[in-house]
């Protein structure tokens, strides 16, 4: 099993409507097939602790059989049309982990 998380800081300037657009495409790769998984969500609500990083907006982790499925997953055209959204970062961080 594979776990993918990617962290979004959007940029600030962004308008409702691509703010929507953002959201929409995050949640669209749950049609992606090759996904077992997939959560989209922002910063949880938990107590302040110094280890906890809530800076971030956005997160999304999709959870994979394998590393040829994420590799397949990058190449979905759901994924590539996500991607068109990516002027609207600042900033994105991914972690993988078995």
């Amino acid at each position: 099993m594979l776990i993918h998380t990617v962290l979004f800081w959007l940029r600030k300037d962004i308008t409702e409507d691509q703010l929507k657009g953002f959201t929409e495409g995050l949640e669209s790769m749950k049609a992606i097939q090759h996904a077992e998984a997939v959560y989209v969500g922002t910063p949880a609500a938990t107590a302040e602790r110094p280890v906890i990083d809530t800076s971030y907006d956005y997160c999304l982790t999709v959870v994979l059989k394998d590393v040829a499925t994420h590799d397949a997953y990058q190449l979905d055209p759901i994924h590539i049309e996500f991607l068109k959204n990516k002027d609207l970062w600042e900033r994105a961080v991914i972690y993988d982990a078995d």
